[in-house]
C-alpha cells in the first residue's frame, strides 16, 4: 500500500486524530494531511512519525530503508508521571497498556524502559520542555550525577540528577527550583536511571 493509505489506516488503528499524531510526532498537522492526501512524499519526518504510531518508518512508506548501524530498535511505553510514580508501589495498579509506544533506537535491549515527557524546566539544562526521556528500570544503583526518577511522595513522580551523600538536585537555568535533601538513611523510591533524552526541534 503506498504511504497515505498506510498512514492513514495507522492513524484510525490508534484512534488519533490527524492534529493529535501531529502533536506527538513533533509535525505539523498540515504535513500528516499532506501525507494522507499523497501531496507531500518526500518529507524527512516518516521515522518521528512512526515512532509516534508505534511503529517503523517502512510500515508507513514501505520503500523506506532501515540504517542498521542505528541499532536495535526498542518499544517503549509513554507514560504519565503520576504512573510513573505508581510503579514504586508493588501492589499498585498501573495502567500502562493504553500508553503510546515509541520505537526509540540506541537502547540496552536488556533494559525495562518507559518515557515520559517533561514538563516544566526544572530539569532544562538536560531535558528541555517537551522533551521525551528513556528510562531504564533496571537501573537503581546509585551513581553520583547521574539522573533518575524518584517516587515524588505525593503518588507521581519527579526527575533529579543524585549526588552524594543523598541530594537530588535540579539541572535548571531557573534558580527558583532548590535541590532536594533527604535526611541519612532515608532513601527515595527510584523508578530507574535516565538514559536518554530526545527533543523534537
Amino acid at each position: 500500500m503506498p504511504i497515505p493509505d498506510n498512514l492513514k489506516r495507522l492513524r484510525e488503528e490508534r484512534r488519533l486524530s490527524q492534529p493529535r499524531l501531529a502533536e506527538l510526532a513533533g509535525v505539523t498537522q498540515q504535513l500528516i494531511s499532506q501525507l494522507e492526501r499523497g501531496e507531500n512524499l518526500t518529507t524527512r519526518k516518516l521515522p518521528q512519525i512512526a515512532r509516534a504510531l508505534g511503529v517503523q518508518a517502512h510500515d508507513i512508506d514501505e520503500s523506506y530503508n532501515f540504517d542498521p548501524a542505528a541499532g536495535s530498535i526498542q518499544s517503549v511505553r509513554l507514560i504519565s508521571w503520576v504512573s510513573a510514580g505508581a510503579l514504586t508501589s508493588s501492589d499498585a495498579e498501573t495502567d500502562t497498556e493504553d500508553a503510546p509506544i515509541i520505537l526509540e533506537p540506541g537502547l540496552d535491549p536488556n533494559g525495562d524502559w518507559i518515557a515520559l515527557r517533561v514538563d516544566g524546566d526544572s530539569m532544562n539544562r538536560i531535558s528541555p520542555h517537551d522533551s521525551v526521556i528513556f528510562v531504564n528500570r533496571r537501573e537503581r544503583q546509585l551513581v553520583p550525577n547521574a539522573c533518575y526518577i524518584i517516587g515524588d511522595g505525593n503518588g507521581g513522580a519527579t526527575y533529579k540528577r543524585y549526588r552524594p551523600p543523598n541530594i537530588w538536585e535540579p539541572v535548571s537555568t531557573n534558580p527558583a527550583h532548590k535541590p532536594i535533601v533527604l535526611s541519612p538513611g532515608e532513601d527515595p523510591d527510584i523508578i530507574g536511571r535516565v538514559r536518554k533524552t530526545v527533543l523534537t526541534m
